[in-house]
């Protein structure tokens, strides 16, 4: 039988995040409510435009950090857990992921699930599926207690399609970075050292600027769709000192 404690608990819960209370026999999963109206809305898997693959790591950081959609786009975000400790990935506003990590923090052992989040035990893979329908910003969190207050964040800007269509042209296109990917352009392709040169505009979950680098891969297959002259998207991280590619697509 729950104690007094237990309700109030969840109830308080509820308020922070503008969800109904419920109050289940056992373990309390689930009722952690977002914003829908200002941060979006569970996508339709039909309808999903772009997958989008987000790295969570124990340095306590989302690779990437920062992605880009349009207004009205439905992403489907793969989230990996690549780390050997529970992550995860919650959408919400900056003020209910910070409402909400402060309820963590003080119950450690609650469980919670929403379409906005995925939890994953380390090696995991899941996905959320999400419907932009607001221009602004989403910001996205790892909850699990201390990791936020360690920097776990990240946020997703939507461009508004007024914005999206009066942009002006940049003299060299190849250097704009869509969405979650940088754009570059294939300098080199080093096969027996496994490296990719590529002269490149701005990675964001870097904090890099535009400049030309030679680069690790992930994956040795990743050499083989590319040759020098190709315009290209790709996403790189920084492991063990070194900056690696670890996806890359041909530019449309």
């Amino acid at each position: 039988m729950q104690t007094k404690n237990t309700l109030k608990l969840i109830a308080a819960c509820a308020m922070l995040t503008g969800a109904t209370a419920v109050f289940p026999a056992g373990n309390h999963t689930g009722g952690h409510a977002h914003a829908e109206d200002s941060i979006g809305k569970a996508g339709d898997a039909s309808k999903v435009s772009r997958t989008v693959t987000v790295d969570m790591s124990d340095t306590m950081r989302f690779s990437p950090s920062s992605i880009t959609v349009k207004q009205g786009e439905t992403i489907r975000l793969v989230v990996k857990n690549s780390g050997a400790i529970k992550h995860e990935l919650v959408l919400g506003t900056e003020k209910e992921l910070k409402e909400h990590n402060e309820v963590m923090k003080k119950n450690p052992e609650m469980e919670h699930a929403d379409v906005n989040m995925v939890t994953l035990a380390p090696g995991k893979t899941g996905e959320v599926i999400w419907q932009f329908t607001k221009a602004g910003k989403v910001n996205f969190a790892c909850l699990q207690p201390g990791h936020f207050d360690a920097g776990m964040k990240g946020v997703v800007t939507v461009a508004g399609a007024s914005a999206a269509s009066s942009g002006e042209a940049k003299k060299d296109s190849t250097l704009d970075a869509p969405a979650d990917m940088a754009r570059g352009e294939i300098r080199k392709v080093d096969l027996d050292n496994k490296k990719i040169t590529i002269k490149h505009g701005e990675i964001k979950n870097l904090d890099m600027p535009p400049m030309s680098m030679v680069f690790q891969v992930k994956d040795d297959a990743l050499l083989g769709r590319v040759k020098a002259g190709d315009k290209v998207r790709f996403t790189a991280e920084k492991v063990g000192g070194a900056f690696v590619v670890t996806d890359i697509q041909a530019a449309k």
